[in-house]
């Protein structure tokens, strides 16, 4: 079983990211880490307690707040993808068990690196600060954690907010620049596997409905804003679910059919580039490759582990 920490920007389908890894037997969750990005910080800590009192684990996994804003300062938050709770606007009633930490977000990252060398598995589906500025204040955790899972970026291909630029990335260009240039073992699923393969139909939302759960409910709550928003922006027919996919592919690897390592940087000073994935699968600048890159899934896999996820929230 692979010991992880979360680090999320708690928001639509992190929530929903968060019941995937609770569910998985491949997964100990050691608790989870909040960086800014998806809308106010505070709303972000927030739903997490209450995702967390969803699934029945209130007060069984600790929350770690870390950095409210990006290395470079204020970012712009996307109410307008998530609503302005971050909750689809379901505006759920504040989780009963306050359980968020005293300490830093980062201080508790290196603190499991150390306790758990060798074993520790980073899953991060949010703008990467707490992560990058972890690894500046011990360096030596690097050659500690055992893996890195990157929600964030696109393999050449379309952002979701820029035609150049994912929202993590683009949150924070700085930050992913440092993580992946720090050495770890990284595996990076973009924004365009979210778009092929995640995607919940109307007939998945059906069967999700039909599962009659705690959970479904849930989901169907959360997903109000995006699948409208999906439908007018993206031109999507139904709602990405990148962090769950991320999620999914750690407890099980085999969900991810298809990949390869690849030079990865980020660009961090460009006028319409800024926070653009450069994936240089052709070689081009002659780089070693630092990611493992996920290319393909199986989408019929993934939407199984994310229903029985829901069914399993009772």
């Amino acid at each position: 079983m692979k010991k992880v920490i979360l680090d999320t920007d708690t928001a639509g389908d992190d929530t929903l990211a968060i019941l995937t890894v609770l569910d998985s037997p491949e997964l100990e969750l050691l608790g989870l880490t909040i960086a800014g990005g998806n809308v106010q910080f505070e709303q972000q800590v927030e739903n997490a307690l209450y995702t967390l009192e969803i699934a029945g684990v209130s007060g069984k996994v600790p929350v770690y707040k870390g950095h409210a804003q990006a290395m470079m300062g204020d970012h712009q938050t996307v109410e307008e993808v998530h609503g302005d709770d971050g909750m689809g606007n379901a505006y759920f009633p504040k989780a009963v068990q306050r359980a968020e930490e005293d300490k830093h977000a980062v201080d508790f990252i290196i603190e499991q690196a150390h306790k758990h060398p060798g074993e520790l598995t980073l899953l991060a589906i949010a703008p990467l600060t707490n992560i990058a500025m972890a690894l500046l204040k011990d360096p030596s955790i690097v050659k500690k954690i055992e893996h890195l899972y990157i929600m964030g970026g696109t393999n050449n291909a379309l952002g979701n907010v820029t035609p150049a630029a994912e929202f993590n990335f683009l949150v924070d260009p700085e930050a992913a620049k440092i993580v992946m240039h720090a050495g770890l073992p990284i595996t990076m699923v973009g924004w365009e596997m979210a778009t092929r393969y995640s995607v919940m139909t109307e007939e998945d939302h059906r069967q999700v409905r039909e599962l009659g759960t705690k959970g479904a409910t849930f989901f169907t709550d959360i997903n109000k804003v995006v699948e409208q928003f999906n439908t007018d922006v993206h031109r999507l027919p139904g709602t990405t679910h990148p962090d769950s996919l991320l999620v999914a592919i750690a407890g099980n690897p085999k969900i991810m059919t298809d990949s390869h390592r690849y030079y990865v940087d980020v660009e961090t000073k460009g006028e319409l580039t800024r926070g653009y994935s450069l994936v240089d699968v052709n070689g081009r600048l002659g780089k070693e490759p630092n990611v493992h890159v996920c290319e393909m899934v199986d989408v019929r896999l993934f939407k199984d582990t994310l229903l029985n996820a829901l069914k399993n929230i009772t």
